[in-house]
């Protein structure tokens, strides 16, 4: 990195911080140290404001599924497998997905429970996540249908919270309201209400993003949606991933506003190895930072301005010398010595 340039990589923003501290850079820990502490600064950066940072937004679509009644099924009462007739669970949708899939919802002969999809064996076979408890069923109808989707791998919290559509006609409400208000949700209809959930772990230890609607979607539905991202660094080959690895990676903050990053380091960094006045010094300088990068991209935002009220004013101005209690008068050839009437 060039002396008068402002750090880009993940290897300049570590030297840099390096570089702060005066502490020397070939020393293994020390530099492993340093480039934690950038990835810390880096998250902490967008936690809070990432609705307001324009580069961390990124835009999505879910198409929603149609329920799905085709074929007839029969469960013994205690049994957790559902044996479907003609029912081509496995077959592939207009959509390139099955017709029935694992997380899917299906109720049996129109009656409650609700039951939930733990696999789908085959064509005509399907495992439930829990024991059918009704009376046994040979040849009955049954209706599939979701209410809970994947969100982009990329989705980290909404940019909205008010709606989660970006056409402002699905409300975005919390877990607890969610569950309180629709707790038997199977009455199919456009959907109206969202709630974003966070389901098992399927791999590692990121647990998936969900929403989950009310009302469960009657037809196939294309919904476009804006959220944070949880890629925060990209690669020289323009992969996002989470965290910055590689030397040649690249935070996903704009040029002129990384060094930010740096400041932020520096505070950890002076709080936890010098514990002085550098570290709320560094603090301060960061958050003056972030304050005006805030400020810096709220791009057509109205900007708090001073707005006297200027109408009495004006009227005295044009009416000088009229009569009563608000008129003005002079005895001299100034304006300014204008005197109250």
């Amino acid at each position: 990195m060039s002396t008068t340039s402002q750090p880009a990589t993940f290897s300049e923003l570590y030297t840099a911080l390096l570089n702060a501290v005066r502490e020397q850079t070939s020393a293994t820990a020390t530099l492993v140290q340093a480039k934690r502490y950038i990835n810390t600064a880096l998250q902490d950066m967008h936690i809070g404001y990432g609705e307001r940072f324009p580069w961390a937004e990124r835009q999505a679509r879910l198409t929603t599924a149609a329920p799905y009644t085709t074929g007839t099924v029969s469960i013994t009462k205690g049994s957790t497998t559902l044996t479907g007739v003609s029912t081509l669970w496995t077959t592939l949708n207009a959509f390139g997905v099955d017709n029935v899939r694992p997380t899917g919802k299906i109720v049996i002969n129109g009656t409650a429970p609700i039951y939930e999809i733990s696999n789908v064996v085959g064509a005509g076979s399907i495992d439930l996540t829990s024991a059918y408890v009704g009376t046994t069923v040979s040849g009955g109808t049954y209706s599939y249908f979701e209410d809970e989707y994947d969100l982009s791998v990329n989705f980290l919290r909404p940019l909205d919270m008010q709606f989660f559509d970006t056409q402002n006609e699905i409300t975005l409400v919390d877990r607890t309201r969610f569950r309180r208000n629709y707790p038997s949700n199977h009455i199919t209809g456009k959907p109206v209400v969202a709630c974003i959930l966070d389901r098992a772990y399927v791999s590692g230890t990121t647990p998936v993003r969900r929403v989950a609607f009310y009302k469960p979607p009657d037809a196939n539905y294309s919904i476009p949606y804006s959220f944070v991202t949880n890629k925060l660094a990209v690669t020289a080959a323009s992969v996002a991933q989470q965290s910055l690895i590689n030397d040649t990676d690249e935070p996903i903050v704009p040029f002129q506003y990384r060094h930010a990053i740096v400041l932020h380091a520096l505070y950890n960094w002076y709080r936890d190895k010098k514990d002085d006045k550098r570290s709320e010094q560094a603090r301060t300088d960061y958050i003056d930072l972030i304050l005006r990068i805030s400020g810096d991209t709220e791009i057509g935002e109205r900007r708090p301005s001073m707005q006297p009220r200027m109408r009495g004013y004006r009227d005295s101005a044009r009416n000088p010398y009229r009569s009563g209690t608000r008129g003005n008068w002079t005895t001299g050839s100034r304006f300014d010595s204008m005197q109250d009437s």
